[in-house]
């Protein structure tokens, strides 16, 4: 018998998660360990950029009216959920990247570019190539949240936790350990290395998807799911 999947991630990535899931035929139980909100932020002069830099969907989804005064920059997005909501506003997108926004950084070298990083409060700190500047301005902040009584009575009996960014990995971590639920009964399955890593250790098994791609990741939950 298959074990049930939890996706742990914000709206609205959980319910495209979650139908998508369903389609596969997967049992899968959502429940958001952050909810995202947007934050003040101040317009630097637009004209000192030449590119974008988004790490997440969110800053698209969470800058506001703002973000219509960026729209003459080209985005680098660190993956395909970022290039898609960047391109649903309206913007052109230079460079789609695989394995976090360092690789993608580390791909420009040689070249000179000066960045304007649209971030979340919690963002990873990053080392640029020579030639490449990078400014950060913080459009939104994530919310933790806690799981659900209902959630946590079906983790207790083990499964495939699904993990989408290294906030949620350690999230999850901490609420196992507040609601005493034992991770030598749960399988991790990340969207990248960083993510895995980030969970730590004394889960059942740790896996990662072969590319940071939200369908490879629900294929590999599948293949877990089957084999548990």
């Amino acid at each position: 018998m298959a074990e049930t999947l939890f996706v742990f991630r914000p709206e609205p990535g959980l319910r495209v998660t979650l139908e998508t899931a369903g389609s596969m035929d997967i049992d899968a139980v959502g429940c958001p360990l952050f909810s995202v909100e947007p934050v003040q932020w101040d317009l630097p002069a637009v004209s000192r950029f030449d590119r974008l830099l988004a790490g997440s969907a969110n800053a698209f989804r969470h800058a506001g009216e703002k973000l219509d005064k960026l729209a003459r920059l080209p985005v680098l997005a660190v993956g395909e959920a970022t290039m898609e909501e960047a391109k649903d506003r309206g913007f052109m997108v230079a460079r789609t990247g695989t394995g976090g926004l360092q690789n993608l950084l580390d791909g420009m070298k040689g070249k000179q570019r000066q960045l304007l990083r649209l971030a979340g409060e919690a963002h990873v700190e990053l080392d640029p190539p020579e030639g490449i500047e990078i400014e950060t301005v913080v459009v939104y902040k994530t919310i933790p949240r806690d799981i659900t009584d209902e959630v946590a009575v079906k983790l207790r009996a083990g499964g495939v936790a699904l993990l989408h960014s290294g906030e949620a990995a350690k999230r999850l971590a901490s609420e196992c350990e507040r609601l005493e639920i034992s991770k030598s009964l749960v399988v991790i399955a990340a969207l990248a290395p960083r993510i895995a890593e980030a969970a730590g250790d004394g889960w059942r098994d740790v896996q990662v998807a072969p590319h940071p791609i939200d369908g490879e990741l629900l294929e590999l939950a599948e293949e877990l799911c089957q084999r548990s």
